[in-house]
């Protein structure tokens, strides 16, 4: 199996998933989780791994019934008994809709049954866009992060534009509650950014129609003297 590009970690945007789309490196997510099916699929060759092929990278939550767990289920029009509904092509595990002798069970459970072997995180529910200044070289990068995210997990991500980032103290501008003033105050590692008073407002300007780029909030980060190597 191909080693996962990048560190693991507990949220991945759709975009992270969407980089691992071969099928020597093999990322699904669906209801929530993200899941590393590459040896599922070197485990098994043949055209039931097709359609899981196929989706490589995508969210195939609209494969499965979020009640049970299972793929979806319909009523033959032909043979009026019930039956996985796979419009996509039969995938690995799931049962011809007819007995057939050759059919082998001794897989055990399904492979969505027995998930949790393939999850390595979940998919963020949803997604902002954030900038972080370096005030130190005034250097400034954009990046997109989970909202689920605690900002320790952030300076992880900025790792890849800065390998000394976690030397630096995070801070931002933040209305005060009482005054109702911005001031700059250093930010929790241990919080979210809106857990900070960084609010997330791309809803309301979904809900006004406003382009999500009109206003991405900085984080501004400031050298620590005793500078160490991540």
């Amino acid at each position: 199996m191909a080693p996962p590009r990048g560190p693991l970690r507990r949220y991945y945007t759709p975009y992270e998933v969407a980089m691992h789309n071969t099928p020597d490196d093999l990322w699904v997510s669906f209801l929530g989780g993200v899941y590393n099916i590459t040896d599922l699929v070197e485990d098994h060759q043949g055209t039931l791994a097709a359609p899981l092929i196929a989706a490589a990278g995508k969210d195939i939550s609209h494969w499965f019934d979020p009640s049970t767990g299972d793929p979806k289920r319909h009523v033959c029009p032909v043979t009026h008994l019930e039956r996985y509904y796979t419009p996509m092509g039969r995938f690995i595990h799931v049962p011809p809709p007819e007995p057939m002798s050759n059919w082998d069970t001794a897989f055990g459970q399904p492979w969505w049954k027995n998930a949790k072997r393939y999850q390595i995180g979940y998919l963020s529910a949803r997604t902002r866009v954030v900038r972080i200044r370096n005030v130190l070289t005034d250097q400034e990068d954009q990046i997109e992060v989970p909202c689920e995210e605690k900002l320790v997990e952030i300076r992880e991500r900025y790792l890849d534009l800065n390998a000394h980032a976690r030397s630096y103290t995070w801070k931002a501008l933040i209305q005060d509650n009482g005054t109702g003033a911005h001031v700059f105050k250093e930010l929790d590692l241990n919080l979210t950014l809106e857990e900070n008073g960084v609010p997330d407002e791309g809803p309301t300007f979904e809900d006004h129609h406003v382009p999500g780029d009109y206003y991405i909030p900085v984080l501004h980060v400031y050298w620590n003297d005793d500078l160490t190597v991540a």
